[in-house]
């Protein structure tokens, strides 16, 4: 584990958009209405020579019940089990509430090192909050402006001692940590002896996003493999609203979760927040590596399924459809028939998707998915040597010539593999604009059936090749 710093406080104080400054990107969803963040979100943190990961919260509330605000404020308190360093934010500009001094003789019961933070400090109007904060007895208050950057190097005096104590202390893990996130560079020898350099990913977690509807379960299929409950889950439909990237190892291999806020269509769409967490989703997708399209087996691949289905494949992404609440169903082979045809019709640009039924509830059904994962990552990876394509091309156009244009044949001259991830290959021809889509699709689904490349997106590209007596004189 890096050195992790949690930040604290109550709601609309501040600290998703510190959070935001810190990671160097606008990772977590802003905005004006309080209780905005749920769910404790990670990312890795940032200022001048500090590198470590830092952990947004929901804002402390008092609640202890069975209410949403009271599982948000027990993820809040995991959060300090975890943290190295804990900044308490406040609002200076509100000065210091009983809110505020509840929680902070709270904190004071915990074993946690606390660092005060007084927020919006830019201008006049915040320095009589400055001043009611030592009332709190967390030591002195370090002033700055998450909105306007103002006072950073306050955040860097407030981390790094703390920082530097951790480092001292965990020299052999950074080194361990270290090495396994770099990304090596290899050199691939195809069978014609060409050399192809692309980047080794095996030693960096592989992606998984999990998406879909609100309330289909993505939630709690996460913390069914982590087998604890680290993300919010309940009755209500809506709950996530982050994206949240979680570590998970499975066989050896290191795994990233992540968790999507559902996403409904958009014309259903009409609060500001909704809109930002659906976006937020959405940039999940394009990010990940493996999508698994979680569906409600009572209510299998609607529009709204269809949709985020075909913007994963767009995205070139590797597709998995997940069938949650399985064990609601009766007749489950006329479920999957149903499920089978609906892709068949409405998916039919990929072939052979994986469907995997399980019930995130009791277990049943979920060891089958990271197998099928796997397998469809080594396909969203497959490199095929360039001779063999041109073999295969050359057959393919013996036995099904491409139709003539204008009255003269289109010749497929040469195909190569231009890139994996996912596999994408360029086709030259001497008429390329000539060629109908029917027959790009003939070869784009010979070349999956024929080199095992079934349930994932790939891409066939035209290029017209050169003709190497084009622009020379004609000899007398």
């Amino acid at each position: 584990m890096p050195f992790t710093v949690a930040i604290v406080g109550r709601p609309n104080v501040g600290k998703s958009t510190l959070f935001n400054r810190l990671v160097g990107k606008k990772l977590a969803i802003v905005d004006d209405t309080p209780g905005v963040t749920r769910d404790r979100r990670e990312g890795t943190g940032r200022i001048a020579d500090l590198e470590f990961k830092i952990i947004d919260t929901a804002g402390l509330e008092e609640a202890f019940d069975e209410s949403l605000e009271a599982r948000m404020r027990q993820q809040t308190e995991l959060a300090l089990e975890e943290a190295d360093l804990v900044l308490f934010m406040l609002d200076a500009r509100a000065g210091v509430t009983p809110l505020d001094e509840h929680f902070a003789d709270w904190l004071r019961g915990k074993e946690n090192t606390v660092v005060l933070l007084a927020n919006k400090c830019e201008g006049t109007a915040a320095q009589n909050g400055i001043y009611e904060a030592y009332s709190l007895g967390l030591g002195d208050p370090y002033p700055f402006s998450a909105e306007h950057g103002e006072g950073m190097g306050n955040i860097y005096d407030a981390i790094q001692p703390h920082f530097d104590k951790w480092m001292k202390d965990n020299a052999d893990l950074v080194e361990e940590e270290r090495l396994l996130s770099q990304v090596v560079t290899r050199t691939i020898i195809d069978e014609d002896g060409e050399e192809i350099e692309e980047q080794d990913f095996s030693n960096l977690p592989l992606q998984v996003a999990i998406v879909g509807r609100p309330n289909v379960g993505k939630s709690t299929l996460i913390n069914r493999f982590l087998g604890k409950e680290r993300l919010l889950t309940g009755p209500e439909a809506g709950i996530t609203r982050d994206s949240i990237a979680l570590d998970y190892e499975i066989d050896g291999r290191r795994i990233k979760l992540i968790d999507t806020a559902g996403m409904r269509r958009r014309t259903k769409v009409n609060e500001k927040v909704e809109t930002l967490s659906a976006a937020d989703s959405r940039r999940a997708v394009r990010f990940a590596q493996i999508v698994c399209l979680v569906l409600d087996a009572n209510l299998m691949l609607e529009k709204q399924d269809l949709v985020i289905a075909k913007e994963t494949i767009d995205e070139g992404r590797a597709l998995v459809i997940v069938v949650n609440k399985w064990d609601d169903i009766k007749d489950r082979k006329e479920a999957l028939q149903r499920l089978s045809d609906r892709m068949q019709t409405s998916m039919p640009q990929v072939r052979g998707i994986p469907v995997i039924p399980l019930s995130a509830k009791t277990g049943k059904g979920t060891e089958r998915l990271f197998p099928a994962i796997f397998d469809l990552y080594e396909k969203w990876n497959m490199r095929v040597p360039t001779g063999q394509l041109n073999r295969w091309l050359e057959h393919m156009t013996e036995n099904h010539p491409p139709p003539l244009s204008q009255g003269r044949r289109l010749r497929l001259r040469y195909m190569t593999q231009a890139k994996t991830r996912p596999p994408t290959f360029v086709i030259f021809a001497n008429k390329p604009v000539d060629l109908p889509e029917s027959y790009l699709r003939y070869l784009s689904n010979s070349i999956r059936e024929d080199f095992g490349i079934d349930g994932v997106p790939i891409r066939v590209m035209l290029r017209k090749s050169e003709n190497p007596y084009e622009g020379k004189k004609k000899k007398r």
